[in-house]
């Protein structure tokens, strides 16, 4: 199976292809996704600092009345905004009697406990200390040092993103049963695309591997089609990079919304009740064009948001089932390769 060129710049984005070939006839992919291939790039991606950075959740969920909580390494969070709007972390459990100061309130920019009224701040209250915090304008990244355990930096990774002035974003967040490892290895494996998600993106052609000569420089390069509708699709060429232990980014490098970024960042959780560990899943799309329509889909984004997250869970529902898989198989000392 061959892969047409990405559509240029100044055509219409969309392709009709006159001769599709079924699934069960696509060009077998097995022998070039090698699990040796995918665990280098692994390793390198798990070598990278990250400075104990790790990502929160959504800008945009960080609401005005309620903190956003997340447990992040087996450890409570909580990230509001204080009275200037700036935002401010912490431990998520109340210093007086351990209260979950994710069922607090915010009110005048301090945080209420629902238990017996202690107001926070922000600042250091008996024993109760801020945490670094870092807003990129989209997600909310919040830097654990005793967990993370490296160096740590002033800010985090933040992938290369289109102007905000100019693009539209959403953010999935899905939770599987596995480790952040897993979700990365599953963003380093290109080659499932076609095969596992047939509803979504078709003729599927790796063009470059990180450490060959073919064109791969530092991350995958990837010629596949976007699927609209019936045998409409939009051919891209997309680059696969890991800047750091638990984030993979998607760069669209040429064809329609060239410089467009899906960003997939995994955040260990914590055991669930049986012991197994939880990653969350949250994944960033931030999407721009330089057509003269793409600001009339800016205009309408409380309505484009939710079908793109619904987009990206139908997704993420398959490839979660994938990284469970792998870590059951992993656990189990039955991983292949």
């Amino acid at each position: 199976m061959t892969s047409e060129p990405p559509a240029r710049r100044g055509r219409l984005p969309l392709r009709l292809r006159r001769h599709p070939v079924a699934w069960e006839r696509q060009h077998p992919t097995w022998r070039e996704a090698r699990p040796a291939v995918i665990s280098e790039a692994l390793k390198r991606a798990q070598a990278r600092p990250s400075g104990n950075w790790y990502v929160v959740g959504a800008t945009r969920d960080v609401r005005g009345d309620r903190p956003l909580a997340r447990t992040v390494g087996g450890r409570e969070v909580v990230v509001w905004r204080d009275g200037r709007g700036r935002m401010v972390a912490g431990p998520g459990v109340c210093p007086h009697l351990g209260a979950p100061l994710a069922e607090s309130r915010v009110r005048c920019g301090r945080l209420v406990c629902h238990w017996h009224g202690l107001a926070l701040d922000g600042t250091p209250f008996a024993g109760w200390e801020p945490l670094p915090v870092h807003d990129d304008g989209v997600l909310v990244w919040v830097r654990l040092d005793d967990i993370g355990g490296e160096a740590p930096t002033p800010a985090p990774v933040v992938p290369v993103r289109p102007v905000a002035s100019a693009a539209l974003d959403a953010v999935h967040v899905g939770v599987g049963v596995c480790e952040p490892e897993d979700v990365v290895a599953n963003r380093l494996d290109p080659w499932h695309g076609a095969w596992f998600h047939p509803y979504s993106f078709v003729d599927l052609t790796v063009a470059g591997v990180p450490g060959r000569a073919d064109g791969g420089g530092g991350g995958f390069v990837v010629d596949v089609s976007f699927k609209v509708a019936g045998r409409l699709v939009v051919p891209v060429r997309a680059v696969f990079t890991a800047p750091e232990p638990r984030t993979v980014v998607m760069h669209i490098t040429e064809g329609e919304g060239r410089g467009s970024v899906v960003e997939t960042h995994a955040t260990p959780l914590g055991p669930d009740g049986l012991g197994r560990p939880r990653t969350a899943v949250v994944e960033a799309v931030v999407a721009a064009s330089d057509r003269p329509g793409f600001a009339v889909a800016r205009r309408a984004a409380p309505l484009l948001r939710p079908l793109i997250r619904l987009a990206a869970g139908r997704l993420w529902r398959d490839d979660l089932a994938y990284a469970e898989r792998r870590w059951a198989l992993r656990s189990a000392g039955r991983f292949p390769g």
